[in-house]
């Protein structure tokens, strides 16, 4: 059984990255915008993965868990204010100029 080459990972990491990027900067939803911040760090952890298997040693994947668990602590906290504004305004929309206002 043959290896994946390092070069196809960060090729990889490198669409995916780019995928969450047009997504943040095209779409109008919060939801939508959450999930695609959330595709940019999954690519950033596959190329830390990757520099990981290169160099031998696990710091790339301490730093991915690390990661993990930050982006976890940031949907429970971003779904629960994104579930208080849409049932207080109504919608999540980013266009709604006064969404974040009192």
């Amino acid at each position: 059984m043959t290896a994946i080459p390092i070069g196809a990972h960060l090729i990889l990491a490198a669409l995916i990255f780019t995928v969450g990027l047009v997504g943040v900067l095209i779409r109008r939803n919060l939801i939508v915008l959450f999930m695609c911040v959330e595709l940019m760090l999954n690519a950033v952890n596959l190329t830390l993965v990757a520099a990981s298997r290169i160099w031998g040693a696990a710091d790339g994947q301490v730093f991915t868990f690390f990661i993990i668990v930050v982006a976890a602590a940031e949907v429970v906290v971003g779904l629960a204010i994104l579930v208080n504004l849409f049932f207080r305004r109504g919608t999540v929309d980013v266009d709604v100029p006064s969404l974040l206002r009192s």
